[in-house]
């Protein structure tokens, strides 16, 4: 018996060593993905916290910066007239774009999902868009919405009808921006394509056994089941929305350096075009920071309020409504 529990016991350590070894193994693979998140993403993070209370433009050295408590903050919400218009204009923008893009992805996906010979080039070619890098889509944009010789007001003008000035009219620079951000939208309409597939075909069944038409099953059989993909898409589209910048940037490119691009009489300045121009043109990377952390709290805001209503609306099979 001495014996017995003598091997017994070996073999534990044995086995507690060979744990060790694996778990300081896998550490040591770990470590640089670790590393990388705790020196690039979370302690800029940090920072970025830190600056936001203080006045530090990024010609001193970091040491020299101004403790100024929340008077960044302060000065955003109650006395910068430009954040309030890069609000009115990002909520705009959103306003726009988002269900704009959800209605006309999802009705793509519905198109995209009948049974037609063929099916898998119309897919391929509505995607094709998501995946041209943003610069070139903003130069092919600039080209093909210039308003005396771009071919959009050119075939628009064979018709007989105006052709609005998409560039340089206040008007229509949202509108613009949200045109080309639907032609974008290849992404969105491939989650909602998967998502349609996913539906069972019995629930389709039964709907027509009862004698529901086309439109009886698309109310109230694909949308419902479709729900948690709508709900992600939307909660993805709040997020983008209020981060979008690439575009505006590029489609409103400066002449000069010192030159601030945001459309006709700042029709297009967005939220983070106003960020990029307090931490990029004007060197004020703590009022930046500010900017940034306030960002986030409406986004989460915005986020939060979504995921309260998503309760009474989206369906999860197996899950009892609340």
């Amino acid at each position: 018996m001495a014996v017995r529990a003598a091997q017994r016991g070996e073999r534990m350590r044995f086995y507690n060593r060979l744990r060790w070894r694996e778990a300081a193994f896998g550490w040591l693979f770990l470590s640089p993905l670790v590393l990388g998140l705790i020196l690039f993403q979370f302690g800029p993070v940090v920072g970025s916290l830190a600056l936001s209370f203080h006045k530090w433009d990024i010609l001193r050295p970091l040491w020299e910066q101004e403790w100024v408590g929340a008077a960044n903050y302060v000065e955003l919400l109650t006395a910068d007239k430009l954040y309030v218009k890069s609000l009115g204009v990002t909520a705009y923008y959103s306003l726009l774009a988002i269900p704009t893009s959800i209605v006309v992805t999802y009705s793509v996906a519905l198109l995209l999902n009948q049974k037609v010979q063929g099916m898998a080039a119309y897919r391929t070619l509505w995607y094709l868009p998501a995946i041209v890098p943003v610069t070139s889509s903003g130069l092919l944009f600039s080209w093909m919405l210039q308003n005396e010789f771009g071919p959009i007001n050119y075939f628009i003008r064979l018709t007989g009808l105006p052709a609005p000035n998409w560039l340089g009219d206040p008007n229509w620079t949202v509108p613009t921006l949200v045109l080309i951000h639907v032609w974008q939208s290849g992404t969105a309409m491939l989650i909602f394509l998967a998502g349609l597939q996913a539906v069972p075909q019995h629930l389709y069944e039964a709907a027509e056994i009862d004698g529901a038409g086309r439109w009886m099953k698309l109310w109230n059989v694909t949308i419902p089941m479709t729900s948690p993909i709508i709900f992600f898409n939307l909660v993805i589209g709040i997020i983008y929305s209020f981060q979008v910048f690439n575009i505006v940037f590029i489609i409103f490119t400066p002449t000069s350096v010192y030159e601030q691009p945001a459309g006709p009489e700042d029709a297009g300045l967005v939220y983070i075009m106003y960020l990029y121009r307090y931490a990029f043109q004007y060197f004020q990377i703590g009022y930046a920071s500010a900017m940034a952390w306030l960002l986030l709290m409406i986004v989460l805001a915005l986020t939060l309020v979504v995921f309260r209503s998503s309760g009474r609306w989206v369906y999860y099979e197996a899950v009892p409504s609340r």
